[in-house]
């Protein structure tokens, strides 16, 4: 039996190609480099939806619609001020998603009559939107703010820069965000879209889909490493307080580096690559190099540890991820909430992909006992 699924192919796919010997990841046939470098965020959501990147026309109209589909029902923001303002930022937001379906009015489609899959598609760009609407929302409601609706001017990595500070998005920090919704947006088999799949099997709604998928990227080893492994920066404190760090914590306690090693990749993670070098610049361009220079010692520590080298554990995504966000003031716990902004198009492209497909039944092996006999309760 393969623990966790290991090495089992569980259907076909054409959003993304993760090859972890090589440390490749490809979108829909590009590579994730290229887009990294050239792509709008709105551009890899329509490349995973349709399996070929848009024309200007196409882009320019998908980025207006996004931005008009993102405002969240009156209905949704009240009940998230009535939440406790010390909630999980992503519990709030798997909250805010499953109540978006009482809103909308697509949210009952049945996927076996919509054969064109077009209410599956606005329910995408929709959800899209009202994702990184409600995770500024929160983050302003829980300090005591008025939350902002979107603007129709600006693309989403700048609407989401305005709705979280009030004021008009900086470039550097809009084009940083960018970048990671970029590098995160989809990403394979991995345990949250997996989940999403399972759903949309069942012929459940997508709400009901990416609720589920919102709950797997909750957990730390999985969306919410990219906050541990900052708190792990954190708690290190001081560049010159690494090596005592690892030496007296990681290798006495065996403890994980959070942000070191990957379920699939043996090699080093392309999106880590391309994630440290924004890291860099952005604490340079800051002037606190601080967090820069712990997890760069960190993984240089790492990298020449014997257990990690014959491991095959380097830098993965969440690594200098959670330098780039925390400079970019993002708080600690919001962390994971931006991965499901990015993640969001990976999602329901996995979800139209899936549409129709067969219920997702796997079969498990039973070792339990057998052949018990019944007992009477006075007896047991």
């Amino acid at each position: 039996m393969s623990e966790g699924l290991d090495g089992v192919i569980v259907g076909d796919s054409t959003t993304s190609l993760v090859n972890g010997v090589e440390g490749k990841l490809i979108y829909s046939g590009y590579h994730i480099e290229d887009l990294a470098v050239n792509a709008l965020f709105e551009e890899v959501a329509f490349l995973l939806w349709n399996n070929r990147l848009p024309n200007q026309a196409e882009l320019d109209e998908l980025v207006q619609h996004i931005a008009n589909e993102a405002v969240l029902p009156e209905g949704v923001i009240n009940l998230m001020k009535a939440l406790p303002k010390d909630a999980h930022p992503m519990a709030v937001l798997r909250t805010a998603v499953s109540a978006l379906a009482h809103f909308d009015a697509d949210s009952e489609s049945n996927y076996i009559t919509d054969k064109d899959k077009s209410v599956a598609h606005r329910l995408a760009i929709r959800l899209t939107g009202q994702i990184t609407t409600a995770t500024a929302a929160w983050e302003r409601i829980r300090n005591g703010q008025e939350p902002l609706a979107p603007r129709a001017d600006l693309n989403l990595s700048q609407n989401f820069v305005y709705m979280l500070t009030g004021t008009e998005p900086d470039e550097t920090a809009s084009k940083a965000i960018n970048v990671y919704l970029v590098l995160l947006a989809e990403h394979g088999m991995n345990a949250s879209t997996f989940t999403s799949r399972v759903v949309t099997g069942t012929i459940a709604d997508m709400h009901s889909a990416i609720t589920a998928a919102i709950a797997a990227l909750k957990g730390f080893a999985h969306g919410g490493a990219n906050s541990e492994a900052m708190y792990q920066f954190l708690e290190i404190g001081e560049p010159d307080n690494v090596e005592h760090w690892f030496n007296s914590y990681i290798k006495t306690h065996e403890k994980r580096v959070m942000g070191i090693g990957h379920r699939i990749y043996k090699a080093l993670d392309p999106r880590a690559s391309i994630l440290k070098e924004h890291a860099r610049a952005l604490s340079e361009s800051s002037g606190n190099t601080k967090w820069f220079e712990i997890a760069e010692r960190l993984e240089h520590a790492a990298l020449a540890d014997e257990y990690f080298i014959e491991r095959k554990l380097y830098p993965n995504v969440d690594y200098y991820s959670a330098i780039v966000l925390y400079t970019l003031n993002i708080p600690v716990d919001s962390f994971t909430p931006l991965f499901a902004m990015a993640r969001i198009a990976g999602w329901t492209a996995h979800v139209i992909e899936q549409m129709g497909g067969r219920l997702i039944r796997p079969e498990v092996n039973y070792v339990g006992a057998m052949d018990l006999d019944w007992l009477p309760m006075d007896a047991r």
